[in-house]
């Protein structure tokens, strides 16, 4: 029987995995969010555009229930994460994967070890300090692998990787996790544009296989308009633009990055790279 004080997550629907609405965050006397309200669909592949201080980690903060809005709420599979705390917020974390800039893996253990991490918040205690996973997390961990091309390199070292193919280990563990929703912060930053493209079509094929909800942050606006279904543009805290990749023109990126002197030929630039 299931304990008083947590909530049921529920099964996948046709509900949206993701719901921000009218949500405002303030730090000191800075609103790092204003009025900011979307929704990610099953199976949508979102990109976050904004220079620094636009309000893309803050939001992030928010759907993983670090930060709490001032105002709005912040749904999580139906389930409002900024009322949640203590045994109910770490439930319901388990549905949000997490990819970061510099991967965040444990650089002496092996793939397969890193990848099996995302299974912790499914085990006992005890399980977690012997390392100890069940056959079927193993295979778990070994499909996932193989999904990101991955299988033949399962023992070796994660800090002996290349990084994309460390990147590639970060996305098989989210899937270890059985993420509903993916969150990946500046994933591709610090890699080179062969293994960038690699990561995101990856990222962008599961998202449809497997009907995730992925928010992802980039700097790289032609990357961005190749691999997103929908990019929601922020400047100051406020969302200045909200549509279909094919709609971010020169004049779109003049209202994000406030360039009013932007070159629209350099924009459509191979690597185009706008400056934050």
């Amino acid at each position: 029987m299931m304990h008083a004080n947590l909530i049921q997550l529920p099964e996948r629907s046709d509900a949206a995995p993701l719901v921000l609405s009218d949500v405002s965050k303030i730090y000191e006397d800075t609103k790092a969010l204003d009025r900011v309200s979307f929704t990610i669909t099953a199976g949508e592949f979102v990109v976050l555009l904004g220079p620094s201080g636009a309000g893309k980690s803050t939001i992030f903060r928010c759907v993983t229930g670090l930060a709490k809005p001032e105002t709005g709420s912040v749904e999580v599979l139906g389930t409002p994460i900024n009322r949640l705390s203590g045994n109910q917020l770490r439930l319901l974390r388990r549905s949000i994967g997490l990819i970061f800039q510099q991967f965040n893996l444990i650089g002496r253990l092996s793939a397969i070890k890193n990848v099996l991490a995302g299974r912790l918040g499914y085990v006992p205690a005890w399980r977690v300090a012997l390392r100890f996973f069940q056959r079927s997390d193993r295979q778990l961990a070994l499909a996932n692998l193989d999904r990101v091309g991955l299988l033949e390199k399962t023992y070796q070292r994660a800090d002996s990787l290349s990084g994309g193919q460390q990147q590639r280990v970060a996305i098989a563990r989210v899937l270890t996790q059985e993420s509903q929703i993916i969150l990946a912060d500046e994933p591709v930053s610090s890699l080179d544009p062969e293994s960038s493209e690699t990561v995101l079509g990856i990222l962008q094929g599961i998202t449809r296989e497997r009907r995730i909800a992925v928010l992802c942050s980039l700097h790289q606006v032609d990357l961005a308009k190749r691999y997103a279904d929908r990019i929601i543009g922020l400047r100051n805290g406020r969302i200045v633009y909200d549509g279909p990749a094919d709609g971010l023109n020169a004049q779109t990126l003049d209202l994000i990055y406030h360039r009013d002197d932007a070159d629209p030929a350099e924009m459509e630039k191979t690597d185009a790279r706008v400056p934050a």
